[in-house]
């Protein structure tokens, strides 16, 4: 799936909590914005109870949960009831926008292209509205919440490093991460006061170099 650039015709959408404009939304914080094929199905109402039980792990990043369903406002709030009792713990304080006409889901680009239709997506927005990540599913697999947190987090890091770091196969939180090929080994040393390590490979290319960082 492309990333794109949420432009200011994105329209006002109608959520479970009020009515805003999407950059208003995201203006302030990053925001995790997953979209759904309709309410009262069986994957469905199993993502969006993850959400909402993850939901501390997000707002103690900062980050904001935003979902979206192909039905309307009340039909939203009538499913809720089935979402929190099937995931114990579960409590859906985040809005989802209402979609019930399908103008929205294309403009987001949440299309599957296999079914042409609403599909199960997931995008991590950042505080420019601008997409950083994006999941496209089938609509037969469900998402993994490890993995959605995991790649968050990878983004902050980097974000937070103004991208002169990236993260590794399988990195997880507190691992070590690579330093970014345009930053010189003269600027990696003020950045990395702590040191880092070259890998020795064949290529005897010094691009592979790993450090610690908090």
């Amino acid at each position: 799936m492309p990333g794109i650039t949420l432009g200011n015709t994105v329209p006002r959408v109608e959520t479970t909590h009020k009515n805003f404009k999407l950059h208003d939304y995201f203006a302030d914080s990053w925001t995790v914005l997953f979209s759904h094929p309709g309410d009262f199905t069986p994957v469905c109402t199993t993502e969006l109870g993850a959400m909402g039980k993850y939901a501390h792990e997000f707002e103690q990043r900062g980050v904001k949960l935003l979902g979206l369903s192909c039905d309307d406002v009340q039909s939203h709030k009538d499913w809720i009831p089935d979402i929190e009792a099937f995931t114990p713990g579960s409590k859906v304080t985040y809005p989802i926008i209402a979609d019930p006409n399908k103008e929205i889901i294309p403009q987001l680009n949440m299309i599957d292209p296999i079914e042409n239709g609403p599909s199960r997506a997931l995008h991590i927005v950042g505080p420019d509205c601008k997409i950083k990540l994006s999941f496209l599913y089938p609509s037969t697999t469900g998402r993994n919440m490890d993995e959605v947190l995991r790649a968050l987090h990878s983004l902050l890091m980097a974000a937070k490093h103004k991208n002169r770091i990236a993260t590794p196969v399988n990195w997880k939180p507190d691992e070590p991460v690579v330093i970014s090929p345009a930053v010189s080994d003269e600027e990696a040393k003020k950045l990395f006061p702590q040191g880092f390590k070259t890998a020795e490979l064949p290529s005897k290319k010094g691009y592979l170099r790993v450090a610690d960082v908090s």
